[in-house]
Protein backbone atom coordinates (compact mmCIF):
# COMPACT_ATOMS: atom_id res chain seq x y z
CA UNK A 1 0.00 0.00 0.00
CA UNK A 2 1.56 3.25 -1.09
CA UNK A 3 0.37 6.72 -0.37
CA UNK A 4 0.77 9.83 -1.96
CA UNK A 5 1.21 13.00 -0.50
CA UNK A 6 0.78 16.27 -2.74
CA UNK A 7 1.61 19.03 -0.48
CA UNK A 8 0.21 22.68 -2.20
CA UNK A 9 -0.37 25.99 -1.35
CA UNK A 10 -2.53 28.29 -3.83
CA UNK A 11 -1.21 26.28 -7.01
CA UNK A 12 -4.04 26.85 -9.31
CA UNK A 13 -2.26 26.92 -12.39
CA UNK A 14 -0.13 23.61 -12.19
CA UNK A 15 -2.27 21.55 -9.25
CA UNK A 16 -4.56 20.03 -12.37
CA UNK A 17 -1.28 18.78 -14.31
CA UNK A 18 -0.54 17.22 -10.78
CA UNK A 19 -3.29 15.33 -10.00
CA UNK A 20 -3.19 14.02 -14.14
CA UNK A 21 0.16 12.96 -13.33
CA UNK A 22 -0.35 11.27 -10.19
CA UNK A 23 -3.73 9.82 -10.91
CA UNK A 24 -2.02 8.51 -14.57
CA UNK A 25 0.73 6.10 -12.47
CA UNK A 26 1.29 2.70 -13.38
CA UNK A 27 0.38 1.13 -9.84
CA UNK A 28 -2.54 -1.38 -8.66
CA UNK A 29 -5.54 1.29 -7.81
CA UNK A 30 -6.65 -0.44 -4.72
CA UNK A 31 -3.13 -0.11 -3.11
CA UNK A 32 -2.85 3.66 -3.96
CA UNK A 33 -4.34 6.39 -1.88
CA UNK A 34 -3.61 10.03 -2.75
CA UNK A 35 -3.72 12.76 -0.44
CA UNK A 36 -3.74 16.63 -1.82
CA UNK A 37 -2.35 18.26 1.04
CA UNK A 38 -4.10 21.69 0.49
CA UNK A 39 -3.31 24.60 3.10
CA UNK A 40 -4.36 27.22 -0.01
CA UNK A 41 -6.39 30.39 0.98
CA UNK A 42 -7.47 31.88 -2.20
CA UNK A 43 -10.23 30.48 -4.63
CA UNK A 44 -7.98 27.63 -5.63
CA UNK A 45 -9.53 25.91 -2.81
CA UNK A 46 -12.56 25.19 -3.67
CA UNK A 47 -11.59 24.79 -7.20
CA UNK A 48 -9.20 21.71 -5.55
CA UNK A 49 -11.96 20.28 -3.71
CA UNK A 50 -14.29 19.83 -6.95
CA UNK A 51 -11.41 18.33 -8.67
CA UNK A 52 -10.97 15.78 -5.90
CA UNK A 53 -14.61 15.00 -5.71
CA UNK A 54 -14.52 14.35 -9.33
CA UNK A 55 -11.80 12.13 -9.03
CA UNK A 56 -13.49 10.45 -6.33
CA UNK A 57 -16.39 9.84 -8.02
CA UNK A 58 -14.44 7.92 -10.91
CA UNK A 59 -13.25 5.79 -8.50
CA UNK A 60 -9.67 7.28 -7.72
CA UNK A 61 -9.12 6.82 -3.50
CA UNK A 62 -8.11 10.56 -3.37
CA UNK A 63 -8.70 12.73 -0.06
CA UNK A 64 -8.14 16.60 -0.02
CA UNK A 65 -7.51 17.47 3.57
CA UNK A 66 -7.23 21.04 4.56
CA UNK A 67 -5.86 23.01 7.15
CA UNK A 68 -7.60 25.98 8.36
CA UNK A 69 -4.10 27.14 10.37
CA UNK A 70 -0.94 26.72 8.30
CA UNK A 71 0.97 25.47 11.43
CA UNK A 72 4.37 24.09 10.39
CA UNK A 73 4.04 25.14 6.89
CA UNK A 74 5.18 22.51 4.34
CA UNK A 75 6.44 19.99 7.34
CA UNK A 76 2.83 20.60 8.91
CA UNK A 77 1.01 19.67 6.10
CA UNK A 78 2.66 16.41 5.74
CA UNK A 79 2.60 15.67 9.43
CA UNK A 80 -0.95 15.74 9.25
CA UNK A 81 -1.40 13.82 6.24
CA UNK A 82 0.90 11.30 7.78
CA UNK A 83 -1.24 10.15 10.41
CA UNK A 84 -4.31 10.06 8.12
CA UNK A 85 -2.03 8.24 5.72
CA UNK A 86 -2.50 4.32 5.30
CA UNK A 87 0.29 3.52 2.98
CA UNK A 88 3.27 1.64 4.35
CA UNK A 89 5.56 3.97 2.08
CA UNK A 90 4.58 7.78 1.48
CA UNK A 91 5.47 9.55 -1.94
CA UNK A 92 6.10 13.10 -1.91
CA UNK A 93 5.37 15.39 -4.88
CA UNK A 94 5.23 19.62 -4.65
CA UNK A 95 2.85 20.96 -7.41
CA UNK A 96 5.05 21.98 -10.18
CA UNK A 97 6.53 18.40 -10.21
CA UNK A 98 4.89 15.91 -13.12
CA UNK A 99 5.84 11.79 -12.43
CA UNK A 100 6.08 9.36 -15.11
CA UNK A 101 3.34 6.84 -14.77
CA UNK A 102 6.14 4.09 -13.78
CA UNK A 103 7.56 6.51 -11.09
CA UNK A 104 6.14 3.89 -8.16
CA UNK A 105 7.07 0.85 -10.39
CA UNK A 106 10.68 2.19 -10.41
CA UNK A 107 11.08 3.34 -6.72
CA UNK A 108 8.93 0.97 -4.56
CA UNK A 109 11.45 -2.12 -5.32
CA UNK A 110 14.46 -0.82 -3.49
CA UNK A 111 12.48 -0.24 -0.51
CA UNK A 112 11.04 -3.67 -0.57
CA UNK A 113 14.45 -5.07 -1.34
CA UNK A 114 16.17 -3.64 1.51
CA UNK A 115 14.58 -3.22 4.67
CA UNK A 116 16.98 -0.32 5.96
CA UNK A 117 16.41 1.76 3.00
CA UNK A 118 14.78 4.24 4.24
CA UNK A 119 14.23 6.79 1.21
CA UNK A 120 14.82 7.05 -2.67
CA UNK A 121 15.61 9.99 -4.25
CA UNK A 122 14.81 10.14 -8.21
CA UNK A 123 16.91 13.13 -10.38
CA UNK A 124 14.97 16.24 -11.24
CA UNK A 125 14.34 17.31 -14.55
CA UNK A 126 12.75 20.65 -16.05
CA UNK A 127 10.37 21.17 -18.54
CA UNK A 128 10.79 24.76 -19.08
CA UNK A 129 14.23 24.23 -18.89
CA UNK A 130 14.48 27.01 -22.24
CA UNK A 131 11.92 29.19 -21.22
CA UNK A 132 14.73 31.64 -20.84
CA UNK A 133 18.23 32.54 -19.91
CA UNK A 134 17.44 32.06 -16.08
CA UNK A 135 15.44 28.71 -16.56
CA UNK A 136 18.28 27.30 -18.92
CA UNK A 137 21.26 28.55 -15.79
CA UNK A 138 19.25 27.07 -13.16
CA UNK A 139 18.70 23.86 -15.18
CA UNK A 140 22.64 23.66 -15.16
CA UNK A 141 23.16 24.14 -11.51
CA UNK A 142 20.57 22.01 -10.84
CA UNK A 143 21.81 19.13 -12.92
CA UNK A 144 25.41 19.47 -10.99
CA UNK A 145 23.68 18.90 -7.62
CA UNK A 146 21.95 15.66 -9.22
CA UNK A 147 24.24 14.45 -11.19
CA UNK A 148 27.99 14.62 -9.37
CA UNK A 149 26.84 15.76 -6.32
CA UNK A 150 24.04 13.26 -5.13
CA UNK A 151 25.53 10.58 -7.00
CA UNK A 152 29.00 10.69 -5.28
CA UNK A 153 27.19 10.73 -1.80
CA UNK A 154 25.14 8.27 -2.62
CA UNK A 155 27.69 6.21 -4.31
CA UNK A 156 30.31 6.77 -1.38
CA UNK A 157 28.06 6.14 1.23
CA UNK A 158 27.88 10.05 2.21
CA UNK A 159 25.61 11.29 4.06
CA UNK A 160 22.32 11.53 1.12
CA UNK A 161 19.57 14.37 0.90
CA UNK A 162 16.39 13.87 0.15
CA UNK A 163 15.50 16.36 -1.70
CA UNK A 164 11.65 17.23 -0.55
CA UNK A 165 9.63 16.12 -3.63
CA UNK A 166 10.21 13.32 -6.28
CA UNK A 167 10.79 10.79 -3.83
CA UNK A 168 9.81 8.12 -1.62
CA UNK A 169 10.17 7.64 1.92
CA UNK A 170 9.62 4.21 4.37
CA UNK A 171 7.19 5.36 6.80
CA UNK A 172 8.81 3.40 9.36
CA UNK A 173 11.96 5.56 8.71
CA UNK A 174 10.04 8.83 9.25
CA UNK A 175 8.33 7.67 12.33
CA UNK A 176 11.97 5.98 13.43
CA UNK A 177 13.66 9.55 12.57
CA UNK A 178 10.91 11.65 14.78
CA UNK A 179 8.78 12.85 12.42
CA UNK A 180 8.37 15.45 10.21
CA UNK A 181 9.91 18.46 12.05
CA UNK A 182 9.06 22.28 11.26
CA UNK A 183 12.05 23.98 13.35
CA UNK A 184 14.04 24.81 10.60
CA UNK A 185 12.63 25.55 6.86
CA UNK A 186 14.47 23.04 4.95
CA UNK A 187 11.82 19.74 6.97
CA UNK A 188 13.43 17.84 3.89
CA UNK A 189 17.15 18.11 4.72
CA UNK A 190 16.77 17.79 8.44
CA UNK A 191 14.62 14.54 8.36
CA UNK A 192 16.89 12.87 6.10
CA UNK A 193 20.13 13.72 7.84
CA UNK A 194 18.03 12.67 10.82
CA UNK A 195 16.68 9.13 9.49
CA UNK A 196 20.68 8.17 8.44
CA UNK A 197 21.71 9.10 11.74
CA UNK A 198 19.42 6.86 13.08
CA UNK A 199 20.43 3.70 11.32
CA UNK A 200 18.61 3.78 8.05
CA UNK A 201 20.04 4.98 4.14
CA UNK A 202 18.78 6.17 1.16
CA UNK A 203 19.49 5.93 -2.03
CA UNK A 204 19.74 7.98 -5.44
CA UNK A 205 18.22 6.87 -9.01
CA UNK A 206 20.52 8.57 -11.47
CA UNK A 207 18.39 7.20 -14.03
CA UNK A 208 14.83 7.80 -12.97
CA UNK A 209 14.21 11.20 -14.34
CA UNK A 210 10.96 12.85 -12.21
CA UNK A 211 10.32 16.60 -14.72
CA UNK A 212 9.19 19.67 -12.38
CA UNK A 213 9.24 23.28 -13.40
CA UNK A 214 11.99 26.00 -12.50
CA UNK A 215 10.92 29.25 -11.52
CA UNK A 216 11.06 31.94 -14.25
CA UNK A 217 10.96 35.12 -12.24
CA UNK A 218 14.28 35.92 -10.17
CA UNK A 219 12.29 37.42 -7.23
CA UNK A 220 10.39 33.61 -6.42
CA UNK A 221 14.33 32.30 -7.02
CA UNK A 222 15.74 34.16 -4.76
CA UNK A 223 13.08 33.78 -2.66
CA UNK A 224 13.37 29.80 -3.33
CA UNK A 225 17.10 30.32 -2.78
CA UNK A 226 17.78 32.30 0.67
CA UNK A 227 14.88 29.17 1.88
CA UNK A 228 17.38 26.67 1.10
CA UNK A 229 20.54 28.67 2.41
CA UNK A 230 18.75 29.93 6.06
CA UNK A 231 17.36 26.46 6.50
CA UNK A 232 20.52 24.52 5.77
CA UNK A 233 22.51 26.61 8.46
CA UNK A 234 19.38 26.15 10.80
CA UNK A 235 19.78 21.83 9.81
CA UNK A 236 23.94 22.26 10.83
CA UNK A 237 23.09 23.72 13.60
CA UNK A 238 20.76 21.83 14.87
CA UNK A 239 22.50 18.76 13.83
CA UNK A 240 25.88 18.82 13.33
CA UNK A 241 27.19 19.07 17.03
CA UNK A 242 25.38 15.19 17.32
CA UNK A 243 27.25 14.21 13.99
CA UNK A 244 30.76 15.77 15.26
CA UNK A 245 29.88 13.24 18.59
CA UNK A 246 29.25 10.36 16.87
CA UNK A 247 31.93 7.94 17.33
CA UNK A 248 30.25 5.46 14.36
CA UNK A 249 30.85 7.90 11.42
CA UNK A 250 34.29 8.54 10.24
CA UNK A 251 36.23 11.90 9.79
CA UNK A 252 35.65 11.89 5.92
CA UNK A 253 31.80 11.55 6.14
CA UNK A 254 32.10 14.27 8.91
CA UNK A 255 33.96 16.31 7.00
CA UNK A 256 31.88 15.95 4.10
CA UNK A 257 28.63 16.16 6.61
CA UNK A 258 29.98 20.09 7.45
CA UNK A 259 30.55 20.51 3.46
CA UNK A 260 27.45 19.73 2.83
CA UNK A 261 25.74 21.59 5.57
CA UNK A 262 27.77 24.56 5.76
CA UNK A 263 28.09 25.36 1.73
CA UNK A 264 26.14 28.32 1.69
CA UNK A 265 28.87 29.81 3.91
CA UNK A 266 30.14 30.46 0.73
CA UNK A 267 27.90 33.87 0.14
CA UNK A 268 29.11 35.86 2.85
CA UNK A 269 32.80 34.88 2.21
CA UNK A 270 31.99 36.00 -1.37
CA UNK A 271 30.18 39.22 -0.23
CA UNK A 272 33.07 40.51 2.02
CA UNK A 273 35.40 39.72 -0.34
CA UNK A 274 33.87 42.04 -2.16
CA UNK A 275 33.28 44.45 0.63
CA UNK A 276 37.64 44.11 1.30
CA UNK A 277 38.87 45.12 -2.07
CA UNK A 278 39.33 48.42 -1.66
CA UNK A 279 40.51 48.72 2.19
CA UNK A 280 43.08 46.16 1.09
CA UNK A 281 44.15 47.82 -1.58
CA UNK A 282 45.15 50.76 0.49
CA UNK A 283 47.77 48.86 2.77
CA UNK A 284 47.89 45.77 1.48
CA UNK A 285 50.01 46.64 -1.54
CA UNK A 286 52.70 47.50 0.74
CA UNK A 287 52.63 44.75 3.63
CA UNK A 288 52.19 41.73 1.27
CA UNK A 289 55.91 40.05 0.52
CA UNK A 290 55.75 39.43 -3.64
CA UNK A 291 56.35 35.31 -2.34
CA UNK A 292 52.95 35.42 -1.82
CA UNK A 293 51.45 36.09 -5.37
CA UNK A 294 52.45 32.22 -6.94
CA UNK A 295 50.05 30.23 -4.45
CA UNK A 296 47.36 33.01 -4.35
CA UNK A 297 47.23 32.44 -8.26
CA UNK A 298 47.08 28.55 -7.98
CA UNK A 299 44.71 29.12 -5.17
CA UNK A 300 42.46 31.86 -7.51
CA UNK A 301 43.12 29.04 -10.26
CA UNK A 302 42.11 25.90 -8.31
CA UNK A 303 38.84 27.92 -7.37
CA UNK A 304 37.41 28.54 -10.71
CA UNK A 305 38.29 25.27 -12.07
CA UNK A 306 36.70 23.27 -9.45
CA UNK A 307 33.00 24.42 -10.41
CA UNK A 308 33.51 24.36 -13.80
CA UNK A 309 34.25 20.76 -13.90
CA UNK A 310 31.80 19.61 -12.14
CA UNK A 311 29.47 21.45 -14.18
CA UNK A 312 31.20 20.63 -17.26
CA UNK A 313 31.48 16.69 -16.28
CA UNK A 314 26.84 17.15 -15.13
CA UNK A 315 26.69 17.93 -18.80
CA UNK A 316 28.86 15.85 -20.30
CA UNK A 317 26.80 12.58 -18.35
CA UNK A 318 23.30 13.93 -18.85
CA UNK A 319 23.22 15.77 -22.13
CA UNK A 320 23.91 14.66 -25.51
CA UNK A 321 24.18 18.47 -26.88
CA UNK A 322 26.50 18.98 -23.69
CA UNK A 323 28.68 20.95 -25.54
CA UNK A 324 26.20 23.96 -26.45
CA UNK A 325 24.78 24.21 -22.72
CA UNK A 326 28.46 25.15 -21.62
CA UNK A 327 28.16 28.23 -23.13
CA UNK A 328 25.77 29.12 -20.04
CA UNK A 329 28.94 28.71 -17.42
CA UNK A 330 29.74 32.44 -17.59
CA UNK A 331 25.93 33.22 -16.74
CA UNK A 332 25.91 30.80 -14.17
CA UNK A 333 28.71 32.59 -12.68
CA UNK A 334 27.59 36.04 -12.68
CA UNK A 335 24.03 34.50 -11.34
CA UNK A 336 26.16 33.01 -8.02
CA UNK A 337 27.89 35.87 -7.25
CA UNK A 338 24.96 37.73 -7.65
CA UNK A 339 23.15 35.72 -5.16
CA UNK A 340 25.50 36.58 -2.66
CA UNK A 341 23.77 39.27 -1.08
CA UNK A 342 20.34 37.44 -1.10
CA UNK A 343 21.99 34.46 0.47
CA UNK A 344 24.04 36.19 2.83
CA UNK A 345 21.01 37.42 4.46
CA UNK A 346 19.29 33.62 5.03
CA UNK A 347 22.48 32.91 6.34
CA UNK A 348 22.77 35.67 8.94
CA UNK A 349 19.25 35.31 10.07
CA UNK A 350 20.07 31.34 11.20
CA UNK A 351 23.47 31.87 12.21
CA UNK A 352 21.57 34.60 14.68
CA UNK A 353 18.81 32.45 15.95
CA UNK A 354 15.73 34.06 13.88
CA UNK A 355 13.23 32.46 14.52
CA UNK A 356 10.65 33.82 12.06
CA UNK A 357 10.11 30.42 10.26
CA UNK A 358 7.69 31.51 7.46
CA UNK A 359 8.07 28.84 4.75
CA UNK A 360 7.69 31.51 1.44
CA UNK A 361 6.37 28.85 -1.14
CA UNK A 362 8.32 29.10 -4.80
CA UNK A 363 5.24 29.98 -6.97
CA UNK A 364 4.68 28.26 -9.96
CA UNK A 365 2.50 29.72 -13.05
CA UNK A 366 2.49 27.13 -15.51
CA UNK A 367 4.14 27.25 -18.88
CA UNK A 368 0.82 28.55 -20.63
CA UNK A 369 0.36 31.25 -18.33
CA UNK A 370 3.61 32.44 -18.11
CA UNK A 371 3.79 32.74 -21.85
CA UNK A 372 0.56 34.90 -21.46
CA UNK A 373 -1.99 32.47 -22.44
CA UNK A 374 -5.23 32.55 -21.09
CA UNK A 375 -5.08 29.64 -18.42
CA UNK A 376 -9.02 29.88 -17.41
CA UNK A 377 -9.77 27.89 -20.46
CA UNK A 378 -7.76 24.71 -19.29
CA UNK A 379 -4.18 23.66 -19.65
CA UNK A 380 -2.12 21.06 -21.39
CA UNK A 381 -3.60 18.10 -19.92
CA UNK A 382 -6.45 16.21 -20.54
CA UNK A 383 -9.08 18.18 -18.97
CA UNK A 384 -12.10 16.88 -19.87
CA UNK A 385 -10.84 13.21 -18.89
CA UNK A 386 -9.53 13.69 -15.76
CA UNK A 387 -11.99 16.15 -14.62
CA UNK A 388 -8.73 17.68 -12.98
CA UNK A 389 -9.18 21.08 -14.81
CA UNK A 390 -8.33 25.04 -14.23
CA UNK A 391 -12.12 25.77 -14.43
CA UNK A 392 -12.82 28.50 -12.12
CA UNK A 393 -9.18 30.40 -12.09
CA UNK A 394 -8.76 33.41 -14.01
CA UNK A 395 -6.58 34.03 -16.46
CA UNK A 396 -3.27 35.83 -17.33
CA UNK A 397 -4.22 39.42 -15.07
CA UNK A 398 -4.52 37.07 -11.86
CA UNK A 399 -0.60 36.52 -11.96
CA UNK A 400 0.19 39.06 -10.00
CA UNK A 401 -1.35 37.42 -6.66
CA UNK A 402 1.08 34.76 -7.80
CA UNK A 403 4.38 36.26 -8.29
CA UNK A 404 6.97 37.46 -5.06
CA UNK A 405 7.75 40.82 -5.43
CA UNK A 406 10.96 42.54 -5.18
CA UNK A 407 12.05 43.25 -1.34
CA UNK A 408 14.93 45.75 -0.49
CA UNK A 409 17.82 43.56 -1.28
CA UNK A 410 18.02 44.75 -4.57
CA UNK A 411 19.36 47.77 -3.30
CA UNK A 412 22.04 46.74 -1.85
CA UNK A 413 23.05 44.05 -5.22
CA UNK A 414 22.87 47.21 -7.15
CA UNK A 415 25.26 48.91 -4.25
CA UNK A 416 27.80 46.37 -4.44
CA UNK A 417 27.65 46.25 -7.88
CA UNK A 418 28.60 50.02 -8.02
CA UNK A 419 31.34 49.38 -5.68
CA UNK A 420 32.48 46.27 -6.94
CA UNK A 421 32.89 48.11 -10.49
CA UNK A 422 34.95 50.79 -8.47
CA UNK A 423 37.57 48.61 -7.31
CA UNK A 424 37.43 46.71 -10.66
CA UNK A 425 38.89 50.22 -12.24
CA UNK A 426 41.05 51.32 -9.38
CA UNK A 427 42.94 47.84 -9.75
CA UNK A 428 43.33 47.93 -13.09
CA UNK A 429 44.58 51.65 -12.96
CA UNK A 430 47.36 50.08 -10.47
CA UNK A 431 47.75 47.02 -12.69
CA UNK A 432 46.30 44.98 -10.56
CA UNK A 433 45.37 42.15 -12.93
CA UNK A 434 45.40 38.99 -11.39
CA UNK A 435 42.46 40.27 -9.06
CA UNK A 436 40.78 42.43 -12.11
CA UNK A 437 38.86 40.12 -13.91
CA UNK A 438 37.52 38.73 -10.46
CA UNK A 439 36.48 41.94 -9.04
CA UNK A 440 34.57 42.27 -12.90
CA UNK A 441 32.65 39.12 -12.45
CA UNK A 442 31.61 40.20 -9.34
CA UNK A 443 30.45 43.65 -10.79
CA UNK A 444 28.29 42.11 -12.88
CA UNK A 445 26.87 39.50 -11.13
CA UNK A 446 25.39 42.06 -8.77
CA UNK A 447 24.19 44.37 -11.74
CA UNK A 448 22.84 41.83 -13.42
CA UNK A 449 20.78 40.05 -10.12
CA UNK A 450 19.79 43.54 -9.16
CA UNK A 451 18.71 45.01 -12.39
CA UNK A 452 16.89 41.69 -13.11
CA UNK A 453 14.91 41.81 -10.00
CA UNK A 454 13.46 45.05 -10.62
CA UNK A 455 12.81 44.55 -14.16
CA UNK A 456 10.65 41.13 -13.43
CA UNK A 457 9.24 43.53 -10.77
CA UNK A 458 7.93 45.84 -13.14
CA UNK A 459 5.86 42.57 -14.41
CA UNK A 460 3.45 42.95 -11.20
CA UNK A 461 1.80 46.13 -13.09
CA UNK A 462 1.66 44.28 -16.46
CA UNK A 463 -1.70 43.63 -17.23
Amino acid sequence: MITTQLPIFNERFVVGRLLDAVVAMDYPAHKHEIQLLDDSTDDSLEANRAMVARLRARGVDIHHIHRSERAGYKAGALAAGLERARGLHVAVFDADFVPAPDFLRKTVPFLESDPRCGFVQTRWGHINRDFSWLTRVQALGIDGHFVVEQSARAWSGLFLNFNGTAGIWRRAAIEDAGGWEADTITEDLDLSYRAQLAGWHGRFLFDTITPSELPTDINAFKSQQHRWAKGSIQTAVKLLPRILRRPDLGWFKKAQAVLHLTHYLVHPIMLLMTLLVLPILAWGHRVLPAGWLLPVFVLMLASMIAPSTLYLFSQAAAHSDWTRRLRLLPTLALLGVGLAVNNTRGVVEALLGHRRLEFVRTPKLGVMAERGQDVSAGSNHDAAESGATLAGAPGQGALGGYRIPANGMYLLELLMGAWAIGAFVQYVTLYKLLIGPLLLLHSLGYLVVGLTSVLHHRRLASP
